[in-house]
């Protein structure tokens, strides 16, 4: 082969060697850390950039993205002495890449170590009550340490979570325990509330119930009361329009007497003492009627109503009422009475038909 041809190939590869070697395409959120004859030189920028062959080289490339670091848990002791494992998520960004390439070693595991050590702090200084009740405060001053730190690093830490805080399984235990109490513990406040509403319900129902029933009760006696006062009134003022004298009255007081001894449930009968006030104010009445009439018509009808000599109504042997119980005193009453009213009405049919013997008188 040709030597110029040789050379010829030979400039051309040197020459697409020295092209590649003067082009860099940084692609977007990239940050390319450019270092000539070994020291920092500049930070290349997203798109197409040009560096001197052999003199510029690429020390690191960062990704100035926002990021995401999940820390493995980590014991941590807390101030009741308490062992607790917390794992934390980190969201971090790189602002300076030079910074985080030249100020730090590994900006991961000095970001890791910083956030346990935090944490320690932290948590040291709280009880196991308070920490799993403040994951906002722990959070707030875990950020706050850590942005401060890694300012100088070219990091900015713009978010810290707690994922997990894991106590020991013994007070997890305890801990479930303690919910179960207190969630017993309220659904029997809630159950005892329940019972105390609806008993206190019940009570008011029944109370106007009970005051309803007895308003009704008192309505419908005193609707009674004023029927029968005024029934009672209107009798009263029918008899005393019509005139009604005491002989009218004690003939009905005859005719009412024999209904009060038909109860079945009556054991014991008292007859009135005005029986015999009546029988002969019935006696004398139907006499006052026959008074045109001879004077041996009245003597006859007396004696069949008496007989003493007043004309009053045959009494009652001595020993009756001893002897008879109730029952037999309500019958032989009502007899009596029934007897005295026949003969009373016997007595007045006679007076009102002077042709007809009268009982007592012998015929022509």
């Amino acid at each position: 082969m040709d030597p110029v041809v040789i050379l010829t190939l030979v400039a051309a590869i040197v020459v697409v060697f020295l092209v590649a070697s003067t082009v860099r395409i940084v692609p977007q959120a990239r940050r390319y850390n450019i270092e000539r004859f070994g020291r920092y030189h500049r930070t290349l920028q997203p798109g197409l950039n040009l560096v001197l062959p052999v003199a510029d080289r690429i020390n690191t490339k960062l990704d100035v993205r926002e990021q995401v670091y999940s820390s493995d848990p980590r014991p941590v002791i807390t101030e009741d002495n308490l062992v607790v494992n917390i794992d934390t998520v980190l969201y971090y960004q790189i602002t300076d890449p030079r910074a985080a390439a030249y100020e730090v070693a590994d900006y991961l595991q000095a970001i890791d170590q910083l956030t346990v050590t935090t944490l320690r702090n932290v948590i040291g200084s709280m009880d196991l009550e308070e920490t799993l009740t403040s994951r906002e405060e722990i959070n707030s001053r875990l950020r706050a340490v850590l942005d401060d730190a890694t300012g100088k690093w070219g990091i900015r830490v713009n978010r810290v979570e707690i994922k997990a805080i894991d106590p020991p399984h013994t007070i997890k235990e305890a801990m479930e325990k303690q919910m179960r109490a207190e969630r017993d513990k309220r659904a029997a406040i809630l159950h005892a509330e329940g019972e105390r509403q609806a008993k206190i319900l019940t009570a008011e129902g029944t109370k106007q119930k009970d005051i309803l029933e007895a308003q009704g009760t008192q309505q419908a006696m005193i609707l009674r009361a004023d029927g029968e006062a005024k029934a009672v009134e209107l009798v009263f003022q029918a008899v005393h329009r019509n005139n009604a004298d005491p002989k009218i009255l004690a003939y009905k007081y005859l005719e009412t007497l024999p209904h009060l001894a038909r109860s079945d449930n009556n054991t014991f009968w008292v007859i009135p003492g005005e029986l015999t006030e009546a029988v002969r104010t019935v006696t004398r009445a139907f006499g006052d009627q026959s008074t045109g009439g001879p004077p041996q018509a009245a003597q006859a009808g007396a004696g069949a109503g008496d007989t003493s000599d007043e004309g009053r109504t045959p009494e009652l042997d001595a020993g009756w009422t001893a002897s008879l119980d109730a029952a037999a005193a309500a019958d032989e009453a009502e007899r009596q009475a029934a007897a005295a009213v026949s003969d009373a009405k016997a007595e007045a049919e006679a007076a009102k038909s002077p042709q007809t013997p009268r009982r007592g008188q012998t015929s022509g």
